[in-house]
């Protein structure tokens, strides 16, 4: 198992390489000088000057390349923010507690409505229950996470003021954005959980643990159900992956100062050192969520545990 995480670790580093070099191509061969960007074209030919100079604009691009490289490597420093004149990795640190609130209890609230509903319909198939849970998940599927987050706002928040309107000050303020991402995220949940467990219920193992006598409920989360969670794990691992860059919509809604909305604002104003930091912290995080998915299989799945095992 060791040597297998120690493998995927080691692969992990040319992506990520990979990744800085496009993202850093990219922000550089944005049109337009840096300095005449940031500080608009009232700004004299001294200041912009002085500001390219601050920042080692100047320097060759293969140069400023391999510094930024080896800053991230050596010292996890991604650059400096042309607006706040601050290290992105501080306002990352500052504005991530936030969004990783709300991507974390927005999964865990998918699953917790999207499985139970899932499994439901997958117990009852070919009933009136399963045709209801597929009607309801493709509706919850179709609902725009704006609208609802908007909805949530009017009903909870002005009709009946029970949570703020905006901000992250309380638990209360969390509250609103989790159910808006949480209750569209549970469709796919539903759908999913449903067709696993489709497929294991009529699995010979099954019928085993039912004629040794076993309780149904046991039979279900026990034996059928641990065997259908591995693509659930997938599915909740990427949906936290998106929520962490994705959620900027939810956060403009209910006014949150979380990464997602940092993010937009910094393109907005063509801050390109919080754009590449933000991008390349965000790759690294999802690629560490794949390596803990490929880990947590093995905590359920003893072929897993097996294939790890001959890796060694």
């Amino acid at each position: 198992m060791a040597k297998y995480v120690c493998k995927r670790i080691l692969f992990m580093l040319p992506t990520l390489l990979t990744v800085i070099i496009i993202v850093f191509c990219i922000m550089s061969i944005i049109p337009g000088d840096p300095g005449r960007m940031e500080l608009g074209i009232s700004a004299t030919q001294e200041q912009v000057d002085k500001f390219n100079e601050q920042f080692g604009l100047g320097r060759p691009f293969p140069v400023r390349m391999l510094d930024y490289i080896a800053g991230i490597f050596t010292r996890f420093d991604f650059g400096v923010s042309y607006r706040g004149r601050q290290p992105v990795m501080s306002t990352i640190v500052h504005k991530l507690p936030i969004t990783l609130a709300v991507a974390v209890f927005s999964v865990i609230g998918a699953l917790l409505i999207g499985v139970p509903m899932g499994v439901l319909a997958a117990i009852r198939h070919g009933r009136p229950m399963e045709a209801g849970v597929n009607v309801l998940a493709l509706f919850l599927s179709a609902i725009p996470v704006f609208w609802f987050g908007m909805t949530l706002v009017y009903v909870f928040s002005i009709t009946l003021p029970l949570f703020p309107t905006f901000g992250a000050e309380t638990w209360r303020g969390y509250v609103l954005p989790v159910i808006s991402l949480a209750v569209p995220g549970s469709a796919g949940f539903m759908r999913l959980t449903r067709v696993t467990m489709l497929d294991v219920v009529h699995q010979e193992y099954i019928k085993t643990a039912r004629a040794k006598g076993a309780p149904e409920h046991s039979v279900i989360w026990k034996h059928a159900f641990r065997n259908a969670a591995l693509p659930l794990i997938n599915s909740a691992g990427l949906m936290f992956g998106s929520l962490l860059g994705g959620t900027v919509i939810i956060e403009a809604v209910f006014s949150l100062p979380g990464l997602g909305r940092h993010i937009v604002t910094a393109i907005l104003q063509r801050d390109l050192p919080v754009v590449m930091g933000c991008t390349i912290f965000l790759s690294c995080v999802f690629m560490v969520i794949i390596l803990a998915i490929d880990i947590s299989y093995a905590g359920l799945d003893p072929r897993v545990r097996r294939r790890f095992a001959g890796n060694r």
